[in-house]
């Protein structure tokens, strides 16, 4: 259950969020939605595969460890990656509709809201939401920002998956990973970019998919998978650590 209210800069004026990342915030996870707008920062650092939600519909996750709730980039001392996904960046906030009265109209906006029960809120070391004279604070204005890169982006997702599927360039993926000769993992139910197709399609798809905006996803999609390596490496130093071997 959440406590999710509007965010209210008298009622919340001063109330301050803890930063940083750690297990205790909902960090230790093996994978995690990510969004097309974010896709050119997460392929540097993860393998960013699709699956498939109830109904069916399709979505992005980059792959951050290999066991049950295991972030490979998360350690003591905070989260190691050039990118952060924007879920795990946007902390107890969320946009949520409301509805307002519009020249006697009611209209449905988005507005700001916080999750009074989430782990993040009332740290008593964190950072503030609105600066001490009003206004909203730096860290505030850094959450507005990914808050829009998510809506932005759970916009994108259905059309630049309809784009994908029209060029037929998603295929099934099963990943078998080989730590060494005793220790493997298989993760399936996965899909991801057809590199075969993609380089095979023909002028008209590729005008396509270009001027939908989403060609350029696709390759950094199949580009992405190239971190699976880097996330072998990161397991087997895990496991290194873990027996104190070197």
């Amino acid at each position: 259950m959440t406590n999710t209210v509007l965010l209210d800069t008298i009622a919340h004026a001063d109330l301050r969020v803890a930063i940083g990342h750690a297990a205790e915030f909902g960090d230790a996870v093996n994978q995690t939605v990510v969004f097309p707008t974010e896709f050119d920062a997460a392929q540097r650092d993860y393998p960013i595969l699709f699956r498939r939600d109830a109904e069916g519909a399709f979505y992005a996750v980059a792959l951050l460890g290999l066991d049950r709730d295991e972030n490979l980039f998360l350690d003591a001392t905070g989260w190691h990656a050039r990118h952060i996904p924007a879920l795990h960046q946007r902390g107890p906030f969320l946009i949520g509709m409301v509805d307002r009265d519009v020249d006697g109209t009611i209209q449905r906006e988005p507005m700001l809201h916080i999750d009074l029960d989430h782990p993040r809120v009332g740290a008593p070391d964190g950072q503030p939401i609105f600066l001490p004279h009003g206004g909203q604070s730096p860290y505030l204005d850094h959450v507005v920002t990914v808050l829009r890169l998510v809506h932005d982006g759970l916009a994108q997702r259905a059309p630049m998956f309809a784009a994908f599927e029209q060029a037929d360039l998603i295929e099934p993926i099963t990943l078998d990973v080989a730590l060494d000769a005793e220790t493997h993992y298989t993760i399936p139910d996965c899909f991801t970019i057809a590199p075969e197709r993609l380089a095979k399609l023909d002028a008209a798809a590729l005008d396509a998919l270009h001027r939908s905006g989403f060609l350029a996803h696709a390759f950094r999609i199949v580009s992405s998978l190239g971190n699976v390596a880097h996330l072998i490496d990161l397991k087997n130093r895990k496991r290194r650590a873990a027996t104190g071997t070197a």
